[in-house]
C-alpha cells in the first residue's frame, strides 16, 4: 500500500496511521538508558519503507536504527545476525564450531544494545537499548466490496473492527449518503463522485472528512465499478472480492472481469484452459452474493462464454459461510468469518 504525500510528526500519530492503513512499519522504542544519552527512556520513532516520523536522538544512533528497522521490514536481518554471530564465536574459540546462525524473527520483539562512542562517530558517553516491534509485515486481508446495499452496510460494521483494507463501490451516492459528517443533499452528494474521480490522493484527502468511516474503509462512487477489478488483482497477494450489488447483470460483468484478469495474468493461458492448467492459477476470493438460482445461472452462462469448469467453480456464491440466518447481519458475519477462514489459513 501506497504512503500518502503527508508524514506525520509525532511518533504515536504515524502509529496510528500507518496501523489504519494497513503500511509495514516498526516502532523502535529505547527501553535502557545508561550514562548521558540523546533521548530520555521510552523515547520513540517510527520507520517505514519510505518514512521516519519522530526521533531517538539524530547522528550515527538513529542512522543505525533506521537502517536496522528497514532490514526488518526487508527480511534482511537474518543474514546479518548470522554472519555477527559467526564472528563473534570465532573470536571466542577457534577450536570447536561457531555458534548457530539465528535468524531474527519479524514477528518477534527485537533489541539492540547500542554504546554511544566512536563507533557511531557520537561521544555522548553512555549506551541505550533499543526495542523494535514491527507492524503489518504480512498485510492485513485487503478486500474490494461491489454494492452499499442493506448486507454490505452490515459488514461494514464488522470490518470497521478488524485489521484490514477495504475499498468500497458504488455507482449511487445515495447509498453513501448516510456516512456523510456533514449531512447534504443527494444532488450535492452526487458531487463528491468527481472527487473521487480527481485521483487516489485527492479521495485519500478528502474522505476522512467526508464520511463518518474508519479510514482503512475507503468509499468509492463510480459508474464504472468493472475499472477497480484489474488493479485491484494486479497488486498481488491475497486479495478478497466480494460482489454484491443491487444489479445482477453488473454482478456477473464483476464477476467476468474478475475471472478475465485472474487469466490474463497467468502466463500463457486463456480462459478456455484446460482442468489439468487451471491448478497452476493463484487465484484471488472472489464472491458473489445471490441464491442456489443465481449461483446456477452464472455458472451456466460463463461455461457457454468458453470458461472452463476448473475456473467457475473458483467462483464463491453463495458467498459466506452456510451458519443459517438471511439477516442482513447474519450474511455479514458470516462472509466475514469465511475471508477470516481464507485468509488466516492462506498465512500458515
Amino acid at each position: 500500500m501506497n504512503e500518502s504525500l503527508a508524514t506525520p510528526v509525532v511518533w504515536y500519530d504515524g502509529l496510528a496511521k500507518y496501523q489504519q492503513q494497513g503500511i509495514a512499519h516498526v516502532l523502535a522504542t529505547i527501553v535502557a538508558v545508561n550514562g548521558s544519552a540523546p533521548r530520555a527512556l521510552q523515547a520513540k520513532m517510527i520507520v517505514t519503507q519510505r518514512s521516519i516520523v519522530d526521533t531517538l536522538g539524530g547522528g550515527g544512533l538513529e542512522h543505525d536504527v533506521v537502517t536496522t528497522a528497514r532490514q526488518l521490514l526487508n527480511g534482511e536481518m537474518a543474514e546479518t545476525v548470522s554472519k555477527e554471530i559467526k564472528l563473534k564465536g570465532a573470536e571466542i574459540s577457534c577450536k570447536g564450531p561457531t555458534e548457530p546462525a539465528k535468524a531474527v524473527r519479524r514477528d518477534a520483539v527485537y533489541t539492540k544494545h547500542y554504546p554511544l562512542g566512536a563507533k557511531l562517530a557520537q561521544c555522548c558517553g553512555g549506551s541505550v537499548t533499543v526495542m523494535f516491534e514491527c507492524f503489518n509485515v504480512t498485510p492485513p486481508m485487503s478486500i474490494l466490496v461491489f454494492g452499499a446495499g442493506h448486507v454490505a452496510a452490515a459488514l461494514m460494521t464488522v470490518l470497521a473492527e478488524l485489521p484490514c483494507q477495504v475499498d468500497w463501490v458504488d455507482s449511487r451516492p445515495e447509498m453513501f449518503e448516510r456516512y456523510l459528517i456533514n449531512k447534504i443533499s443527494t444532488s450535492t452528494a452526487s458531487q463528491t463522485a468527481a472527487i473521487h474521480k480527481n485521483g487516489q490522493a485527492q479521495a485519500a484527502e478528502n474522505q476522512s472528512v467526508l464520511y463518518h468511516l474508519p479510514a482503512h474503509i475507503r468509499p468509492h462512487i463510480d459508474d464504472e465499478p468493472t475499472d477497480f477489478v484489474r488493479p485491484f488483482i494486479e497488486q498481488g497477494g491475497q486479495r478478497f472480492i466480494l460482489i454484491m450489488t443491487h444489479d445482477h447483470s453488473v454482478d456477473f460483468e464483476l464477476v467476468r472481469t474478475a475471472l478475465d484478469t485472474v487469466v490474463a495474468n497467468s502466463p500463457s493461458l486463456d480462459r478456455d484452459l484446460t482442468d489439468s492448467s487451471c491448478s497452476s492459477i493463484s487465484m484471488p476470493y472472489i464472491g458473489c452474493i445471490g441464491s442456489a438460482t443465481k449461483a446456477k445461472r452464472f455458472r451456466d452462462r460463463l461455461i457457454q462464454r468458453g470458461y472452463s469448469e476448473k475456473i467457475v467453480d473458483q467462483l464463491v456464491m453463495p458467498v459466506g459461510l452456510q451458519v443459517g440466518g438471511k439477516e442482513p447481519m447474519a450474511v455479514a458475519v458470516s462472509i466475514v468469518a469465511q475471508l477470516l477462514q481464507q485468509y488466516h489459513q492462506a498465512s500458515l
